[in-house]
């Protein structure tokens, strides 16, 4: 009866580890970016493949949120700094018209790439319903991270980093 106990104790405890090990190596895996298409409002399109080797940072906006227009200059900035290492900024206007987001445009010019909602699939995607909407896609097409709300540019940074473009402790010293 000692013996059987012991085995069932070794038993349960080799369970327990492996499916801890089963589980850390889950959560680390990285989820495939779904196929999407986009055209610009000068009309440049991308897609999956287009992106492929870049690291790709969705930026779901409106004009009318306070923290978007706060934060736009940040990833201009960033796009600005990265985009000779490989970034690729798309700022995705949710839900309001092309006159609007021209005449935004006109008043608060960025450096991003600009696209509208109709011109692609990728607010429904992400669920883009609160702004705004962060989505880093790494070089090989895949989901690096995803923030819902405002980060400030220490917090983009991390999420860069994420994917491989600067380094996490940038953020910090921000």
């Amino acid at each position: 009866m000692p013996a059987r106990k012991t085995l069932l104790r070794i038993s349960l405890s080799f369970s327990l580890i492996l499916c801890a090990l089963g589980l850390s190596a889950r959560s680390t895996d990285k989820e495939p970016a779904p196929r999407f298409n986009a055209k610009t409002i000068e009309g440049e399109k991308f897609s999956n493949d287009s992106v492929k080797g870049k690291v790709v940072l969705l930026d779901f906006w409106t004009t009318w949120c306070g923290y978007c227009v706060q934060e736009a200059s940040i990833v201009d900035k960033l796009n600005h700094e990265f985009s000779d290492k490989g970034l690729l900024v798309l700022a995705i206007n949710v839900g309001e018209s092309k006159k609007t987001v021209k005449k935004y445009l006109d008043e608060h010019p960025r450096t991003s790439k600009i696209v509208m909602m109709e011109d692609t699939n990728l607010a429904a995607m992400y669920q883009a319903n609160v702004y705004p909407v962060y989505v880093v896609i790494d070089r090989d097409g895949f989901v690096a991270a995803h923030q819902r709300g405002a980060s400030g540019e220490a917090g983009l940074r991390r999420l860069l980093a994420r994917a491989g473009l600067g380094k996490p402790e940038d953020a910090a010293d921000e």
